[in-house]
């Protein structure tokens, strides 16, 4: 592996998934921010994991084209669970 290399980067498939940060109850970002199949650029937050004392920002690490949401609003994520899919721009 390269020096600088992210891990997984080095596949040619350009699908790409994004996963909860933490654990807690998934709420997509309203659908007039992000819609799906519409671009996304790589930090832009998706949605959020909200927990007791905390909401945290899911973002997406890839740039590309949001594919679908894995998880519905409302539902319990743990960390490291898909909530979303997209197609990436760089493969």
């Amino acid at each position: 592996m390269e020096t600088g290399t992210i891990h997984g980067e080095t596949l040619a498939v350009p699908e790409r998934v994004i996963v909860a940060p933490a654990q807690g109850t998934f709420r997509p970002v309203e659908e007039g921010d992000v819609a799906l199949e519409t671009p996304v650029v790589a930090e832009q937050v998706i949605g959020f994991v909200e927990g007791k004392g905390h909401s945290t920002p899911v973002r997406s690490p890839f740039g590309g084209k949001l594919m679908g949401l894995l998880a519905h609003a409302g539902e319990r994520v743990r960390e490291g669970q898909p909530v979303a899919w997209l197609r990436s721009a760089q493969i």
